[in-house]
């Protein structure tokens, strides 16, 4: 089938990012194009081959698969395919064949480098990395969309003055925004509003918000900054600034959401919990951390540094509660070390934490103190951070039970057995406890452990293979025929678990390179690094996977940041249907990276050439 350019063009109007060139620019782009029919079961390209181009389908279904020939996608309708080894050096990293007979687009090599240097939004839409131009700033520089409440609560004209207090009151707002038709912003009436002018002169309650609104609000763009925000408020007397975009309500800005921006930093918290004289008095601190991940997150900060700044609050939480508990129970009979694992062993804690934490003890304690003081102690300081939000961890993987809480000759012999018997209870427990951490106590209690632990670990090809096995229980939300596979039933039915099949993949891949490198850093970035830097990874394959890492990371603390902003508790799991087109598509390129790094080390390799 031969395609017009007439056709081509309609076509690329459709599709992102070629909907955002200008008009002159796509009636060329559609003479430059190839149109190629592929039949069914026909090869479009093999690994190694020199890419012409990048490949668009305009009908039909491609399926991808990776160097161990295992398939990472089946790509429809307006998906693109090759880009990873355009953007490389021309040379494809998969290989692709027709699953029916299929159409493609095909943009020469040429152009497509020439779209990507000179068109911003071209250049994002295939840069997986999206690294963001709003990291490290602050309230003045960061942008609107990234303050804003994005579902602002709104109302019709026709909505009483009564039902609109009682909306406020009942989802905990300040002001209503009233849109017609298509989301079209058409006023804004605030509690003031309902006070001055309602209750105040005595109308009815049954008054429609339109005779109260403010019409025509001021409102600002998403590309403003909160400079922007913060002088209009300023300046007209007002609490409440709507964000639109081309025409349409995509948000609101409140003086609460710049307070809340602007008043927590993490080192006052741990400066205030350092100083607190119960678990209470913690509680009360770490409720704020919600807000402090809204404020990292809006002003750019990396997933890295905001993981890395929420777990230090939970340390200095730990450290006191020991320091109390030492208070109450006196000193310690012998020397003991206080240990995390799990997200905050690898300091990669997010506004959703549970604990995991473990005792080691002098191997001179007696059965006495080790079921008495050290019990009492465990109970403290677990119990405190139960109240302190850092909740049980629903598989008793705490120092309060007895298995966990033991001197380091029997500490030694459970590493010693998972190693020597990999069964499944092994394999998990291994995968916990290779991310263990000192928080408190004597370090060097654990510092010869870790080190003889991994030797031995990473010498037993066994052990290592069960391992990598276990590794790959837990796989990225690919479906073969729509793109993301959300979950099926359920409380968070069609939604993505941006924890356990987003981030735990990656945690898993990067411990089983520290595990063979004999690695001693348990945080995933920071294994990945070194892993590429030991060689346990290539430096294209290591930097796929940190692209990766980092967008599926900064997806799900995004998603955790605009729950608080609506009054939600933080939650992992991400409805699809809340993205753009354009982070789709690159969330769903992101978790083909980790499928294909999967499948490299599935089949004993762990890099991509």
């Amino acid at each position: 089938m031969s395609l017009t350019p007439e056709q081509i063009l309609r076509f690329l109007h459709t599709v992102h990012p070629y909907d955002s060139l200008a008009e002159s620019r796509l009636e060329t782009l559609a003479g430059e194009v190839e149109a190629k029919t592929v039949e069914k079961g026909t090869q479009v390209y093999g690994l190694g081959d020199g890419l012409p181009g990048l490949f668009l389908i305009y009908d039909g279904t491609i399926v991808v698969r990776d160097e161990n020939d295992v398939v990472i996608s089946h790509l429809g309708q307006r998906n693109s395919f090759g880009e990873r080894g355009l953007m490389r050096d021309g040379i494809a990293v998969t290989s692709s064949r027709a699953d029916e007979n299929t159409i493609l687009l095909v943009l020469p090599a040429a152009v497509f480098n020439e779209l990507i240097s000179e068109n911003k939004a071209f250049a994002r839409f295939f840069d997986r990395a999206r690294r963001s131009e709003n990291r490290g700033q602050g309230l003045a520089t960061s942008l609107a969309e990234t303050l804003m409440a994005r579902t602002p609560i709104t109302c019709s004209l026709e909505t009483t003055a009564q039902d609109a207090a009682r909306t406020m009151r009942d989802r905990h707002v300040s002001s209503l925004c009233i849109t017609g038709p298509d989301a079209t912003l058409t006023g804004i009436v605030t509690i003031r509003d309902l006070t001055s002018k309602v209750l105040a002169e005595g109308m009815p309650i049954d008054t429609p918000v339109s005779k109260v609104m403010t019409a025509n609000p001021l409102a600002l763009s998403p590309s403003s900054i909160g400079s922007d925000i913060l002088h209009l408020m300023m300046e007209r007397r007002i609490g409440h600034v709507p964000i639109v975009e081309n025409g349409k309500l995509v948000g609101i800005v409140t003086q609460t959401d710049l307070t809340r921006f602007q008043a927590v930093s993490s080192g006052e918290l741990v400066g205030e919990i350092s100083k607190a004289g119960s678990a209470e008095e913690i509680a009360a601190v770490t409720a704020r951390i919600p807000n402090l991940l809204v404020q990292l997150v809006a002003g750019g900060s990396r997933h890295e540094v905001v993981t890395r700044l929420i777990t230090d609050i939970a340390d200095t939480a730990t450290r006191r509660l020991l320091a109390l508990a030492e208070d109450k129970l006196g000193p310690p009979p012998v020397p003991y070390l206080w240990l995390a694992c799990g997200s905050q062993g690898r300091q990669e804690q997010t506004g959703v934490s549970d604990q995991d934490n473990c005792l080691f003890l002098d191997d001179t304690v007696s059965d006495e103190d080790r079921d008495g003081y050290f019990a009492d102690l465990a109970s403290f300081v677990c119990d405190g951070l139960n109240t302190s939000g850092y909740v049980y961890c629903p598989g008793d993987m705490m120092a309060i039970n007895p298995r966990w809480r033991q001197p380091i000759s029997v500490w030694k012999g459970y590493f010693a057995g998972w190693i020597a018997k990999p069964d499944p209870e092994a394999q998990m427990l291994s995968s916990v406890m290779f991310d263990l951490r000192p928080i408190g106590g004597q370090t060097e209690l654990f510092d010869r452990l870790q080190e003889e632990t991994l030797k031995e670990a990473s010498a037993n090809s066994i052990f290592v293979a069960h391992m990598i096995s276990n590794s790959l229980k837990h796989m990225p939300p690919l479906s073969l025929l729509r793109g993301l596979a959300t979950i099926r039933s359920g409380e968070h039915k069609n939604a993505l678990d941006m924890k356990l099949n987003g981030v735990v993949p990656i945690v898993d891949l990067a411990r089983i390179y520290a595990l063979r490198g004999q690695i001693g850093a348990v945080n995933t970035r920071a294994r990945l690094v070194e892993a590429r830097a030991k060689g346990e990874l290539s430096a294209s394959g290591a930097g796929d996977l940190l692209d990766a890492y980092d967008l599926i990371a900064e997806t799900r603390l995004s998603h955790q940041a605009d729950l608080v902003k609506q009054g939600h508790a933080p939650d992992n799991f991400l409805m699809p249907a809340m993205l753009s087109d354009f982070e789709r598509s690159h969330l769903r390129d992101a978790f083909v990276v980790v499928k294909t790094m999967q499948s490299a080390v599935g089949h004993g390799r762990g890099m991509l050439s």
